[in-house]
């Protein structure tokens, strides 16, 4: 009677297991394969070998690039090279991409820069919030930027208990932000097994110098955030869930969800940028995310890019811009646009500079 019970219980336990194992797969569209979409004046941008996960362009042209991200278990082209943050002015006629020097008593050899966001303070003011992930643990650091100098002025680091997982961020204020934590928890092996159980614990943070929150909840996994030209609404992107939450952004600061959501089952939402001029947003898609942790350079991951228009409407207009099955672009991750320029970078490989 107990091998019996003994060898039900072991049924019924493998059984889970495969199910949530092919769940997984489902959720991570493994078995995706795109049809290149391809724009014609595109070229790589010389100088990032390594990824560029992250862009976030100021008013009068000028790109920030978050580089060299690593983590464990993920690809990386430049294994033994800190991350940077790099600029580029797309007023230039030949626009390139130079790193920008950062203030002495920052550990640059520990850098490993993720999300990152801008904000121009009332005196014009710029900051630069970046995720940062020294030794792979969770901090956000505040930069002044000094536009004379090419130059970056370490101004704080944040670390918080509700900030354990942090992947990108939306700064609100000189010190204010919102941020997404892709998992619940900090440790690896409680991260894949959250994901693999389907919890939906991740969640959204406002922090300020006086109040650190979760505003947000019950996410699969939240990457990408930004919020409207009108701040009344803040955007997440739900990987797993192939998602863009619309929430509604109260005077508390605290986020409320919308009915709408922006669901396009194909693709893995990375980085949301928001058009200013228009509220459109541009993503960064991965078609098939198993690719990206399973490396293999004859099988390479894809790359896709959508412009979704009229998000707060019953159906949204979704158009895929560009599709690439990894010969030019690996694993893109976000697509800024300004003054008819189109950026797209990536997880772990280039960054593509295209004229629409």
């Amino acid at each position: 009677m107990g091998r019996l019970l003994a060898l039900s219980l072991l049924g019924v336990a493998l059984a889970l297991l495969g199910e949530r194992f092919l769940a997984l797969r489902n959720r991570l569209k493994a078995s995706r394969e795109v049809e290149s979409i391809d724009l014609p004046n595109c070229h790589l941008i010389k100088g990032i070998e390594a990824g560029s996960e992250d862009i976030d362009i100021l008013p009068n042209g000028l790109a920030f690039f978050s580089v060299g991200l690593k983590f464990p278990g993920l690809h990386s082209f430049a294994p033994n090279k800190p991350g940077g943050i790099l600029m580029m002015d797309l007023k230039e006629e030949k626009p390139r991409a130079l790193e920008l020097r950062i203030s002495r008593g920052f550990d640059l050899a520990s850098f490993n820069p993720h999300g990152i966001s801008t904000f121009i303070d009332n005196d014009d003011t710029v900051y630069l919030f970046v995720v940062n992930h020294p030794e792979f643990k969770n901090t956000v650091e505040i930069f002044k930027f000094e536009e004379e100098e090419n130059f970056l002025l370490h101004l704080k680091t944040i670390r918080h208990e509700l900030l354990p997982s942090v992947n990108d961020i939306i700064a609100v204020g000189p010190a204010h932000f919102y941020a997404t934590n892709d998992h619940y928890f900090s440790d690896p092996f409680l991260k894949y097994l959250e994901t693999y159980l389907s919890l939906h614990w991740a969640n959204v943070v406002y922090y300020s110098p006086n109040e650190v929150k979760v505003v947000a909840e019950g996410f699969d996994s939240a990457n990408g955030i930004n919020i409207s030209p009108d701040k009344k609404y803040v955007y997440v992107a739900d990987i797993l869930a192939h998602e863009i939450h619309v929430l509604e952004k109260q005077p508390n600061m605290n986020l409320t969800q919308l009915k709408r959501r922006c669901k396009v089952t194909p693709n893995q939402f990375i980085k949301l940028i928001i058009d200013p001029s228009s509220g459109d947003i541009w993503v960064g898609c991965h078609p098939n995310g198993q690719k990206l942790f399973v490396y293999d350079p004859n099988n390479p991951p894809s790359s896709e890019v959508l412009h979704i228009q009229n998000i707060l409407s019953k159906k949204p207009t979704v158009t895929t811009v560009y599709a690439n099955n990894g010969s030019v672009l690996q694993g893109s991750s976000v697509a800024s646009v300004y003054d008819g320029k189109l950026l797209i970078g990536t997880l772990y490989h280039r960054a593509l500079f295209c004229e629409l």
